[in-house]
C-alpha cells in the first residue's frame, strides 16, 4: 500500500504524520504513549489498518518532534488541532488509544465542530495517582536510563502474556536502539498524562462515541471504561465493547477490534 510521511512546522517545532488510503472520509489515528515514534514503522501501521484504506484517507499523527519541558494532554490536543487545520481536514473521525484517547477527547472538547465520530480504546477520562502508577514506573526506568527494563515493563503491561513472551527478545533488541533524546522526550510526554481530567467537560462531546476496553487491562484497569459509559450514556450515538484476554493493547491484539471500529465509523 502506498503511504506518505511528512511533517508540519508548528510552534518552533514540527509534528510528523503518516498518510495512507484513498477514501473520501477522513480517519485520524492518535496512538498511545511510546518511547519511539510509531511513524518509524509505516508498513506495520498500514497493514494493521488496511481495512480502512478504501473508504478513508487515514492520517496518523505523532506528538511534537521537539517538546517543551512541560507538555500536557491539553497542549498535545491543541497542537494536533493546529496541524489538522493546517492540512485542511474537516468532519474527521478520530481513533485514540490510551494517551491518544485522552488527546482525542480533548480535541473533541476544544474543537467540537471538527469531530464527526470518536473511537476510544484503553483510555480514561481522568488519571489519578493509582492510574498513573504504571506510567510512573516507566518514567522511573527512563530517568534511570534503564532502557531494557522500560521496554520489558511496557510489553508486560500492555500485552497478554503469550504475546509478551513471543516478542520479549525483540523488545530487548529495540531497546538498544533508543537514544537519550528519545528517553527525554518520552519522560515529558508521559508526564503529560499526570492529573489529566476531562470528566466535567465530557458533556460537550456531542458526536457519536465508541468506547472499547479489555477486562485484563493492566495499565488502567476496567474502572475507566465504566466511568466513560456513565458519562456518555446520554449520547444517542454511544456504543461500547468490552473484550477479554487481549490486554491494554486490545486495539492491536484483538482480531475483532478493527471490524467493530469500521462498522461504527461506517454507520
Amino acid at each position: 500500500m502506498d503511504f506518505l510521511t511528512d511533517e508540519v512546522p508548528i510552534n518552533g517545532s514540527s509534528m510528523k504524520y503518516l498518510k495512507f488510503g484513498c477514501g473520501k472520509d477522513i480517519l485520524v489515528i492518535i496512538p498511545g504513549l511510546s518511547v519511539q515514534s510509531s511513524i518509524l514503522y509505516p508498513l506495520f501501521i498500514t497493514k494493521q489498518y488496511d481495512l480502512f484504506a478504501q473508504d478513508f484517507t487515514v492520517y496518523l499523527f505523532d506528538r511534537l518532534t521537539e517538546v517543551p519541558p512541560v507538555y500536557s494532554v491539553s497542549d498535545m490536543a491543541y497542537d494536533t488541532i493546529q496541524v489538522i487545520n493546517h492540512l485542511g481536514l474537516e468532519h474527521i473521525c478520530i481513533f485514540g488509544a490510551s494517551q491518544g484517547g485522552m488527546i482525542a477527547m480533548e480535541i473533541a472538547v476544544q474543537s467540537p465542530g471538527l469531530v464527526r465520530k470518536l473511537v476510544l480504546c484503553s483510555t480514561a477520562m481522568r488519571i489519578d495517582e493509582k492510574r498513573f502508577s504504571v506510567i510512573n514506573e516507566w518514567i522511573r526506568c527512563a530517568e534511570n536510563n534503564e532502557k531494557e527494563s522500560l521496554f520489558l515493563s511496557f510489553g508486560e503491561k500492555i500485552y497478554p502474556r503469550n504475546i509478551f513472551e513471543k516478542y520479549k527478545d525483540t523488545l530487548c533488541a529495540v531497546a538498544k536502539t533508543v537514544s537519550d533524546k528519545e528517553l527525554e522526550r518520552f519522560i515529558i510526554i508521559a508526564n503529560g498524562a499526570k492529573d489529566f481530567d476531562i470528566t466535567d467537560k465530557a458533556v460537550s462531546i456531542k458526536c457519536p462515541v465508541m468506547v472499547t476496553s479489555d477486562s485484563s487491562d493492566e495499565v488502567f484497569g476496567t474502572e475507566p471504561a465504566r466511568e466513560m459509559a456513565e458519562r456518555f450514556q446520554w449520547n444517542k450515538g454511544f456504543a461500547m465493547k468490552v473484550y477479554s484476554g487481549f490486554g491494554h493493547a486490545a486495539y492491536d491484539t484483538c482480531p475483532e477490534f478493527k471490524e467493530h471500529m469500521y462498522r461504527f465509523l461506517a454507520e
